[in-house]
């Protein structure tokens, strides 16, 4: 596969700068309390170091991994857990970081999986919302950029496992 053609949607300075905002956001919204932030691998662990480099609350890290068995670019629509968390939720604060919302079947799973072990509260940050291919209704809590559509790479996002780290967001133009 060659290389693709791509343009820089946001620079590493926007995104720092966004980040910065969820932070002291989160970090309003949870002061005094401990939280837990769930990362699902692997396109949100950029977005989620450096976010919570930034949260002033204490908190505890882990992640979860799934995926959606389809052909080609297409979700099957069944999202299956490939490593859950090892942290107990019970009764606490809790935030799911995710790089991308794009058909919501992830993360609707996702909060249905958590809300079953009863957590205290479960929101959702996700550095960007693309909503042109939304398949089910979700809504993030927090979100840093809202866009309709385009195949982004770069700040943890990828195409084939490749452009995970470019430091800036890219749409890339031709597939």
């Amino acid at each position: 596969m060659g290389e693709k053609q791509k343009a820089i949607l946001y620079t590493q300075d926007q995104i720092k700068k966004r980040v910065r905002e969820l932070a002291a956001k989160i970090s309003k919204d949870y002061a005094g309390s401990e939280l837990i932030i769930i990362g699902i691998l692997k396109g949100a662990f950029i977005f989620m170091a450096d976010l919570i480099r930034e949260i002033r609350v204490e908190c505890q890290v882990d992640f979860v991994r799934c995926a959606s068995y389809g052909t080609g670019s297409e979700s099957s629509e069944k999202v299956v857990m490939t490593k859950d968390i090892e942290t107990a939720i019970k009764g606490r604060d809790v935030l799911i970081v995710e790089d991308i919302v794009d058909t919501g079947l992830t993360l609707k799973y996702l909060v249905e999986w958590f809300k079953e072990r009863s957590p205290r509260s479960l929101k959702v940050c996700a550095l960007l919302d693309k909503r042109k291919r939304r398949k089910v209704a979700f809504e993030a809590d927090y979100v840093g950029f809202s866009m309709e559509d385009g195949f982004l790479v770069g700040y943890g996002l990828d195409y084939g496992e490749r452009y995970r780290f470019l430091p800036d967001i890219y749409v890339i133009k031709q597939l």
